[in-house]
């Protein structure tokens, strides 16, 4: 029998089970039963499999839930999910839809155990369910979010959290649009304080190797003003003379195709329609909120300037409408297709 390359196999990804009491396990099982994962990944779930089995129950599936000692073992099939245990069983007594230090707990050792699994190159990406941030705090471990915790676990000075949205029938670009956010989990007060062209110029590179790595040609990146109106000249803020346009200017001293400041509300609507790859927002909702109106089931979280691959949904646990089966998975298919066509491209560079 012909052995397979390791460049012509499946991607094996690893998937996060998120915070127990929220949306995760669903939408892992759900999207697991889509022969389209299949076709495009070998996933393995990280988490507690009787957490699993639940979720199995939820969605009235015959799928087994079957515990392997190695990802490298799993095997992947719609009614077959492979889990590498993760966790301890006191979770098993949280509440659905319930803020709980023990979900917290479970949410951070599925991350830290994919991440793990990923720096080894025992998996080729990481894809994480959603977690509930006050939850993990409550377990004792104070990270603002998946982004700062994977950068801390892979060393990663220079990170940032996009979300990307790939390319379907109505879209303009063949690429998709990508948005990298300069701020991230702060208080909207401190966004004053942490901007600097420095790290507007640092986002604008990884926003650039992002989507380098999926176009024949350099992106066109669009930077977003901070004021209404992009400042007018001063009268409603001077960030944008004094942070952003500078910002801009050194970066395309560089060699980078960028552009701005644009005010964003006319700015995305050109971004959709095809006059920019990417787009540099210089905080969470003013990146966040555009993107997810344009394609919220679609959208994809990707960490940038990790040594490791790893997406995300775009959205959170949903305690309101947890383990009622009412949840999308359309976000968390996407993420794996993400993540199995960044690790081709990462194989092939090899």
């Amino acid at each position: 029998m012909a052995l397979v390359k390791k460049s012509d196999r499946k991607p094996l990804l690893a998937i996060t089970l998120g915070d127990p009491a929220g949306i995760g396990p669903e939408i892992i099982v759900g999207a697991w039963a889509e022969t389209v994962v299949h076709e495009i990944c070998r996933p393995v779930v990280v988490g507690h499999p009787q957490v699993l089995r639940r979720a199995v129950a939820l969605w009235q599936l015959d799928t087994r839930v079957v515990e392997v000692d190695r990802p490298e073992d799993a095997r992947s099939a719609p009614d077959l999910i492979a889990c590498l245990p993760c966790g301890d069983d006191n979770v098993l007594d949280v509440q659905p839809g319930s803020l709980d230090a023990r979900s917290g707990e479970a949410a951070y050792q599925a991350v830290v155990a994919a991440a793990r699994l990923a720096l080894d190159e025992r998996v080729d990406a990481v894809v994480t369910a959603p977690l509930h941030k006050e939850a993990m705090r409550m377990a004792g471990h104070c990270f603002p979010g998946h982004t700062e915790l994977l950068a801390g676990l892979c060393g990663a000075d220079e990170f940032a959290m996009m979300l990307y949205l790939g390319p379907d029938n109505d879209s303009a670009s063949s690429a998709g649009l990508a948005v990298v956010h300069v701020t991230l989990h702060t208080a909207l007060r401190q966004v004053f304080d942490e901007l600097t062209a420095e790290a507007i110029v640092a986002k604008t590179r990884l926003a650039d190797r992002f989507m380098s790595q999926l176009m024949n040609t350099r992106p066109r990146i669009a930077v977003a003003a901070l004021n209404p109106h992009g400042g007018e000249g001063g009268l409603f803020g001077d960030e944008e003379l004094r942070i952003i346009r500078p910002a801009v200017d050194r970066a395309r001293s560089e060699g980078l195709n960028v552009f701005g400041p644009f005010p964003i509300d006319t700015l995305m609507v050109r971004a959709r329609d095809g006059a920019y790859d990417a787009v540099v927002a210089m905080y969470h909702d003013q990146g966040h909120i555009a993107l997810k109106l344009m394609g919220m089931h679609r959208a994809v979280n990707v960490t940038l300037g990790l040594p490791i691959i790893r997406t995300s949904v775009a959205h959170g646990t949903a305690f309101d409408i947890a383990w009622q089966r009412q949840a999308e998975t359309g976000s968390m298919i996407e993420a794996m297709r993400v993540a199995a066509r960044l690790a081709i491209g990462k194989s092939r560079q090899r």
